[in-house]
């Protein structure tokens, strides 16, 4: 019999009010791992108020101190790192060294929200006027949520959790339904810390749970990371119930090639963008734009990459790309690549019904080429998040930064090239929030914020970094004045 997983509220675990449940289940063999409440809104309430009642305390809890939990955590992740990310392998579908990275870049914003002392730092000018000084402090916002998407169970929480809770705030995870292991896990190594109760939170769920965090009013502020329309939907919902909100949205991002490229190495950063994490993440390229000559030899080279590229059960050795999230998504991703068929691409590789022995259950789809897409297609514009690279071809930088800057996403754009100026040319004009030169994925490291432009953010500050720090502080200004009293003796 499979577990049925419980909601961790104020220091506890405890089983869910919810009545409904769905199965966790292996994407590379269909396998029930778990099965996961639907957590109602009354299993919210319960964490909002625990937390509320926690932050009361916790707030006060000087800084340095706070983040001694934090150095206790980072010890317990890198103690445990090859569990966990076997765990991701496991109801996310990534290869285990796609997990482990995955969790290396959750360790190092550990590491960065360990800086809270110098990081939530405030201003402060004497003398503003004569005997009259001003001051700027940071204090915490209250109770604080994040709702994550499936693709990077261990990670995008970490990009707002650490730095929530060392400002002194109190928090509330709620994983994606999909893939809640992972998260139940690192909760079990929070509670090892010694972290106060309430402190930090876990609520299972779907839309009702997501819901109740949106209109709950003991929560300020809240954290998402997931697909433009459910990104649109909680900023528009939770802005409206005056919260603070971020919400990274999706994505349909170009990596542009210029004769001048290395083949080999962009061949091989493009295929490890494309196909990498079967393309379930919101950094993965999804349109190669050749310049010119360049058409011809990275056309053939990347098709070659896509064609060998080892497709399989994450765990098993020597596999480059494993299954993406569920049969629904696979049926989803073959559906849309039949489509980019139907608008007059052409199907260089095709990746569609594989067969993988072994795994003949599986949610796979193999790395897929559409080639000649046309920019105003419904395939060049819409986010497919699977393994699929569309080509497109223009014959000038000008024209390649002109397609960029066309679409309505703005994740993400990068350029290949050893051309000085024509770098410096697409980093100033791009119009998108992370930029890469001769990088496929540029993932800002977690001292610096996931950007994100157009409609793939909505809100003002981002995760990660000083952005997270500013995100779950509240600026107070003081302005004081002291009157002399010559006649006290001290």
């Amino acid at each position: 019999m499979v577990e049925l997983l419980q909601n961790y509220i104020n220091g506890a675990w405890q089983a869910a009010r919810a009545t409904e449940r769905l199965e966790v289940v292996n994407p590379a063999t269909n396998e029930v791992l778990a099965q996961v409440p639907l957590s109602s809104a009354a299993d919210v309430d319960e964490a909002a108020k625990a937390a509320a009642i926690a932050f009361q305390s916790w707030r006060r809890v000087p800084p340095v101190e706070r983040v001694q939990y934090l150095f206790k955590l980072k010890g317990l992740m890198d103690a445990n790192l090859d569990d966990l990310a076997r765990t991701i392998t496991l109801e996310c579908g990534k290869t285990f060294a796609e997990a482990r990275a995955e969790l290396q870049r959750a360790i190092e914003n550990i590491e960065v929200a360990c800086g809270i002392p110098m990081l939530m730092q405030g201003d402060i000018l004497e003398d503003i006027a004569t005997g009259i000084d001003e001051m700027m402090i940071r204090q915490p916002l209250g109770v604080a949520a994040v709702i994550a998407p499936f693709n990077f169970p261990g990670m995008i929480p970490f990009w707002f959790l650490p730095y929530a809770i060392a400002c002194g705030n109190t928090y509330i995870v709620k994983p994606s339904e999909k893939v809640p292991l992972t998260m139940q896990k690192i909760v079990r190594l929070l509670e090892q810390t010694g972290l106060p109760p309430g402190v930090v939170n876990l609520v299972n769920g779907a839309k009702e749970a997501v819901d109740a965090i949106l209109d709950h009013p003991a929560i300020r502020a809240i954290s998402f990371v997931g697909s433009t329309p459910v990104a649109r939907y909680i900023y528009s919902r939770a802005a409206t119930n005056g919260k603070r909100v971020q919400c990274q949205g999706g994505a349909k991002n170009p990596i542009i090639v210029l004769p001048d490229a290395d083949l080999e190495m962009t061949t091989r950063i493009a295929a490890d963008s494309a196909f990498g994490c079967a393309g379930q993440r919101c950094l993965a390229a999804s349109l190669m734009v050749t310049v010119g000559q360049a058409k011809a030899p990275f056309t053939e080279a990347i098709a070659e990459a896509a064609k060998t590229r080892t497709t399989g059960f994450g765990l098993d050795q020597g596999v480059q790309m494993g299954p993406v999230i569920n049969h629904q998504s696979r049926d989803r991703i073959e559906n849309l690549i039949q489509q980019g068929v139907e608008e007059g691409a052409k199907l260089l590789i095709d990746g569609r019904n594989p067969k993988i022995s072994g795994y003949e259950t599986g949610s796979f789809v193999r790395p897929t080429i559409l080639q000649d897409v046309r920019p105003d297609s419904l395939i060049a514009q819409t986010e497919i998040f699977g393994p699929v690279l569309g080509m497109l071809h223009v014959e000038t930088i000008e024209e390649a930064i002109a397609l960029v800057n066309s679409g309505h996403w703005g994740n993400m754009a990068c350029l290949f090239t050893n051309s000085g100026a024509a770098a410096r040319k697409f980093r100033s004009e791009a119009e998108a929030g992370n930029i890469g030169i001769n990088i496929g994925v540029a993932a800002p490291m977690a001292f610096f914020p996931f950007s994100g432009w157009k409609d793939s953010f909505f809100g003002d500050l981002h995760g990660q970094g000083k952005h997270a720090v500013e995100f779950f502080t509240q600026t107070k200004v003081v302005v004081e004045r002291w009157f002399q009293d010559w006649s006290r003796q001290f």
